[in-house]
């Protein structure tokens, strides 16, 4: 199961009322395409990622009228290109994506800061449509039709100097089989990997861990949820890809998810027992009897790991920390204030626009939530707190905190498929979410976005640009 905490009655619920908003939005976009009657359909047009000087784009092209056995127009391999430009009448810069595929991935660099660009992605001389969002916009700011143009403006780099760079990430859910399924939904089926192709999420673990290297990330924290039911064998596994990026507890750090808890089974007995059920496969792994909660430096940046899973339970409820945790943490917090500080841990502290928050399961436990803000809002070192769990990109500034970023960041192994590269500079950072860029990686990013029937947008990409996208002060380093 990739979908925690789900509650039935409203995910019903909000599946048809979204499902009705965006099939008259698909409808549109279809009578556009059926007018022009395209060889192609150039269709879930993307803007990514957008950095002060450069932007990543993604779409997929199919053929139009048929329906593979996700539901999506069947794949066709096409040429791809961005037309871009200081005016919608001028796209006079054309970026290509090399190969020919149905899976779109092209990267524009040598922007400038704070300039407005318009654009079009194209295929086979066709627009790219974008992807249909109850509440936002997947292509950019603006749109002056259908196909576009669409419009963005770059952001203003962090103040001062580049110190190093961080990859975030979270929900790699080693083991699993089947992505988007609901147990508490059966009507919802979930997707599978195609026959013959290796598992998802192997392949997506592995294209984050080669992306991050490749662009530059001097470390990397993984927030929770490694595995999918923290079996010993699925333990080794994504702790070996891992080790890929370089040493554990040196260049990289991993929290506890619902996901990893201790379990009770034959297929755990070999490991020692949980601190509060079962055994522990995941801490024997990670922690070897240590306490799973830590503090690291990193050049004077004070890195807090939560494990948000720290009680009873079978996964499927609020997460939490115990008792002696919470009283540690907050006392990690006094003890520097003001020192610049990265917290990061499995469960949200809220969900803000989250359809699926009424069930209660989506974040810490309320009232840990309330004990925590408030030591926050005693602790003006702590500028960002990283949370997985709800599988999406979306970044909230919190009432009494507008010094700190509260990030959840959608998963790695399935759509949107990707991490953030936290880019530390001496006067602030800035935070971009990358979609993963293997062959194998986008094509399973592609397909499980038709997870929720294909809904799973929706929930996932983020409605805005800057809910992938951020740059914010940071005072303490140098």
């Amino acid at each position: 199961m990739s979908l925690c905490g789900v509650d039935r009655r409203e995910l019903l619920r909000w599946t048809a009322a979204a499902s009705g908003a965006v099939a008259l939005e698909a409808g549109r976009l279809e009578s556009a395409r059926a007018q022009q009657a395209p060889p192609v359909a150039p269709q879930d047009l993307e803007l990514v990622t957008l950095t002060e000087t450069s932007a990543v784009f993604t779409w997929y092209t199919g053929v139009p009228g048929t329906a593979d056995d996700v539901g999506r127009n069947a794949a066709v391999p096409t040429d791809g290109a961005i037309r871009i430009g200081v005016s919608p009448d001028r796209l006079d810069r054309v970026v290509g994506g090399g190969a020919e595929t149905p899976h779109h991935y092209i990267e524009v660099t040598g922007l400038e800061p704070q300039r407005t660009y318009y654009y079009q992605a194209v295929s086979a001389g066709v627009p790219a449509t974008p992807t249909a969002l109850v509440d936002g916009l997947a292509a950019g700011t603006g749109a002056l039709g259908p196909a576009g143009p669409f419009s963005f403006t770059t952001p203003a780099p962090p103040p001062g100097r580049h110190l190093f760079t961080i990859a975030l990430c979270n929900d790699l859910h080693l083991g699993e089989t089947v992505a988007g399924k609901v147990s508490a939904v059966p009507q919802i089926p979930g997707i599978a990997q195609l026959p013959g192709k290796p598992p998802y999420p192997r392949v997506m673990a592995q294209a984050m861990v080669a992306d991050a290297v490749a662009r530059g990330a001097k470390y990397l924290l993984v927030a929770g949820d490694l595995t999918a039911e923290a079996a010993p064998a699925d333990d080794a596994v994504v702790k070996s890809i891992l080790d890929g990026f370089g040493g554990y507890q040196r260049e990289y750090w991993v929290v506890r998810g619902n996901h990893d808890r201790a379990h009770a089974g034959a297929d755990y007995a070999g490991c020692k027992p949980g601190r509060w059920q079962g055994n522990d496969c995941f801490g024997d792994r990670f922690f070897d009897g240590k306490p799973s909660w830590f503090v690291h430096e990193l050049h004077g940046l004070r890195i807090i790991g939560l494990d948000t899973y720290d009680k009873p339970g079978n996964g499927g409820d609020a997460g939490g920390l115990s008792p002696q945790q919470l009283s540690w943490f907050t006392a990690e917090l006094r003890r520097r204030p003001h020192q610049p500080t990265l917290v990061f841990g499995h469960h949200p502290l809220v969900t803000e626009a989250d359809p699926l928050a009424v069930s209660g399961r989506r974040t810490l436990a309320p009232d840990q939530v309330r004990e925590i803000l408030a030591a926050y809002r005693d602790c003006p070192g702590v500028f960002l707190h990283h949370a997985g769990h709800t599988h999406r990109n979306r970044h909230a500034v919190l009432p009494g905190l507008p010094t700190m970023l509260h990030q959840e960041i959608g998963a790695v192994k399935e759509y949107p498929g990707g991490f953030s590269l936290l880019r530390i500079h001496s006067g602030g950072f800035a935070l971009n979410f990358y979609k993963t860029r293997s062959a194998d990686a986008r094509a399973w990013s592609e397909r499980s976005r038709r997870e929720l029937g294909g809904l799973w947008p929706q929930l996932s990409l983020g409605s805005r640009v800057t809910d992938r996208n951020a740059v914010f002060p940071l005072t303490g380093l140098s």
